[in-house]
C-alpha cells in the first residue's frame, strides 16, 4: 500500500484525502493508497481526519513510509519549496497548482528526473 502526504487541506485538498478514504476509490485503484498525513497551519480539531494534520513540512519528510506527496496549495511559494524538497527526499509528487507548472514546470521536471521521481500534474493542465 502506498502512504501519501497531501499538502492543503483546502477545497481540493480535502477533496483528495476524501476520495482516497472512501471505500468506492480503494475498489477501482490498482494499488491501494492511503493518506499518511496532511499538511496546513489550520486548525482542523472538528475534522474526522484530524489525526493526521501536521503543521511542520520536515515530518513529511523525514517520513520514509510516505511514497507520494499530493500538492494541492496553489501559487508559487512556498508550493515550489516543497516541491524541490520533495524530490531530493525522494517522493513522488502529484500537483493540481496549475500557476507552479505554467511558471516552473521545466525547473520541476528536471529535478524531479535528477532524483529519479515522478512529477505528475495532468489536473493542471488536462482540465
Amino acid at each position: 500500500m502506498k502512504k501519501i502526504a497531501v499538502l492543503g487541506f483546502g477545497t481540493v485538498g480535502s477533496g483528495v484525502v476524501e476520495i482516497i478514504s472512501g471505500n468506492s476509490f480503494k475498489d477501482k485503484a490498482g494499488e491501494g493508497l492511503c493518506v499518511k498525513a496532511i499538511l496546513d497551519i489550520r486548525d482542523f480539531s472538528q475534522s474526522p481526519f484530524s489525526n493526521l494534520i501536521v503543521s511542520d513540512f520536515d515530518k513529511i519528510l523525514t517520513d520514509n513510509e510516505i511514497d507520494i506527496v499530493v500538492e494541492t496549495i496553489g501559487g508559487i511559494n512556498p508550493a515550489l519549496e516543497f516541491t524541490e524538497k520533495a524530490f531530493k527526499a525522494k517522493k513522488n509528487v502529484v500537483t493540481s497548482n496549475k500557476e507552479l507548472v505554467a511558471t516552473k514546470g521545466a525547473q520541476l521536471i528536471r529535478t524531479a528526473r535528477e532524483n529519479a521521481v515522478a512529477y505528475l500534474f495532468e489536473a493542471s493542465v488536462g482540465g
